[in-house]
């Protein structure tokens, strides 16, 4: 109840959906909704009707997805107009995350405002991703400082978050981040997180984050706009991660990879072919762990196939995405938000 009262005086509503057995793709029909002068990398459904979003200059609000009636807001601290590329909620509250600093970590709050919960400042600040496993226990990532990833978690739903010391992560590489590029570098299943990052190296915890342990993934990572972008899992032994070189998109060697036994080994999948550098991929909803889309600023690509092939479905540009449904998902770039139907 408490939610429902604090969304909807933060311009949101609730309700619940049912879904359908996923079918292979053929094309898909873009619908903007949202346009504004504003750089979005950061959706999250709050529920079945309600997207929630920020972006740049401050600028944050909610698409009703049967009306796509559009409330936004922009968010000011003291002098400052913050960035977001991270969000990320609870069954009670939605959160949203600045990039550099200071980092700047807001929560619904009372009274229809949204409240800082978290504060850091120093030099190399910079978070990239968040999300929850359930409506206690959240995640964000952020680049190396002190010679470690900076990784903060919470533990009563958001009221409160703990940075991780460098002495309980493993030692970082200088330069290692992870690309805020889409708000999903950062994976989490049962009571596993996956942390992608620019030295193409994978974080894994397998107890919310008490210990990690490091893969390194055959992703391209020679250079400092190379690495994982973006990942997904169907389950918690089915991953998928994206990325390469957004300074030379139409490079397709070595930017997919694909986990069978929850990131203890990842293998290159159709290296040398579509698609070509993107930000963002998901797995289909009730696929079977078969479809996946990928977007970027090249375009939508889709495998029908666990990603040995993909056909381009639209040269549409987008930074981000993410599944209503098994045939809806919406998706967020420069200056709009646009409905996806797949068909």
């Amino acid at each position: 109840m408490r939610l429902s009262i604090l969304l909807l005086t933060l311009l949101v509503l609730a309700s619940c959906s049912t879904e359908k057995k996923q079918q292979p793709f053929q094309s898909v029909s873009v619908t903007p909704i949202f346009e504004d002068s504003v750089s979005i990398r950061a959706i999250t459904f709050l529920d079945s009707q309600t997207l929630a979003f920020a972006g740049s200059g401050g600028v944050y609000g909610t698409v009703d997805v049967n009306t796509h009636k559009v409330r936004s807001n922009i968010q000011t601290y003291d002098s400052l107009t913050p960035s977001f590329r991270a969000v990320g909620k609870t069954s009670k509250d939605f959160f949203m995350l600045s990039i550099e600093s200071p980092a700047l970590l807001y929560k619904t709050g009372g009274n229809g405002k949204m409240e800082v919960v978290y504060k850091e400042e120093g030099e190399g600040i910079f978070y990239d991703a968040m999300t929850f496993w359930n409506d206690m226990e959240g995640i964000a990532v952020g680049d190396t400082v002190d010679g470690c990833l900076s990784i903060i978690l919470t533990k009563d739903g958001g009221q409160t978050w703990t940075k991780i010391p460098c002495s309980n992560l493993p030692e970082g590489i200088d330069g290692e981040g992870a690309f805020a590029a889409s708000n999903s570098n950062i994976a989490v299943t049962g009571n596993q997180v996956w942390i992608g990052t620019t030295e193409g190296r994978i974080y894994h915890s397998a107890n919310k984050g008490s210990t990690w342990d490091i893969q390194q993934t055959p992703i391209i990572h020679e250079k400092p706009t190379q690495g994982i972008y973006s990942m997904d899992f169907y389950d918690q032994n089915l991953g998928f991660a994206i990325g390469g070189d957004y300074t030379s998109p139409e490079s397709n060697q070595k930017n997919k990879i694909i986990t069978l036994d929850g990131g203890k080994t990842w293998s290159l999948i159709a290296d040398g072919k579509e698609p070509d550098y993107k930000s963002c991929v998901q797995f289909v909803p009730n696929s079977e762990g078969k479809g996946l889309v990928a977007i970027g600023f090249t375009g939508i690509s889709y495998s029908a196939d666990g990603g040995e092939n993909w056909k381009e479905l639209s040269e549409e540009s987008f930074f981000t995405l993410r599944f209503l449904n098994d045939s809806v998902a919406y998706a967020a770039g420069r200056n709009r938000i646009a409905r996806l139907q797949f068909n």
